[in-house]
């Protein structure tokens, strides 16, 4: 695969302005990205935008804490496929698995993907904030749950992707499952680190520095 469709080119900023996510559209479409990754009001935007090109229009849900009810991001994601959404990256319950209640972060994990159908979900367990044991254990419930992706951060709490965390997670997971490298990837050395670890796909803000081998600053 090339390294474009590698890439979510990523703007969730809460300050996000029609006039940046019309740029994001137009280099995903200059760069053939694999998906545009926006706040949900702007999926319907970014779907017409998209609409006949190959970029995906990727949103997120329970995002960035992940500490809505289930029914909440089963609704959140039912009304960003209806707006165009092509895949759904929400946030697990982090305090929910922190406190060892695994019955309901696979009931919230469980509740998006049935309201997702046959959209791709992708399973944001913020590896910043969990043990080594409950980064293992989020895996193993994505993948009971019938995700289509693990990943690694919301890039709005302490930490980003490691090549570290990356591996474990694709070891957890298993070679058939997705892994998504998220936050701190801001060059192309950086992209074949997280790719070399076992992600599939990468979310950041700095794909067309990546593309042109260049390194970005930001936060995402």
């Amino acid at each position: 695969m090339k390294l474009n469709k590698y890439i979510d080119h990523t703007l969730l900023k809460p300050d996000a302005q029609q006039e940046q996510i019309e740029q994001l559209i137009e280099e995903a479409k200059e760069y053939d990205f694999a998906s545009v990754c926006v706040q949900p009001t702007w999926v319907n935007f970014a779907a017409e935008g998209l609409r006949d090109t190959d970029v995906k229009v990727c949103t997120v849900v329970g995002f960035p804490l992940g500490a809505n009810t289930p029914e909440v991001k089963a609704f959140e994601t039912e009304n960003a496929i209806q707006n165009g959404a092509d895949e759904i990256d929400m946030v697990i319950n982090i305090g929910a698995l922190k406190s060892k209640n695994l019955s309901l972060v696979e009931e919230d994990i469980q509740a998006v993907v049935d309201a997702s159908g046959d959209h791709l979900v992708k399973v944001i367990i913020e590896t910043c904030l969990l043990t080594e044991d409950e980064k293992i254990v989020a895996c193993q419930i994505a993948k009971l749950a019938g995700a289509d992706f693990v990943k690694t951060s919301t890039g709005f709490s302490t930490g980003g992707a490691t090549p570290e965390d990356v591996a474990l997670m694709r070891k957890v997971v298993g070679p058939d499952m997705g892994v998504k490298a998220s936050g701190g990837t801001r060059s192309y050395e950086d992209a074949q680190a997280m790719i070399q670890a076992g992600a599939n796909r990468i979310g950041t803000s700095s794909g067309v520095a990546i593309m042109k081998g260049e390194v970005a600053h930001g936060d995402y």
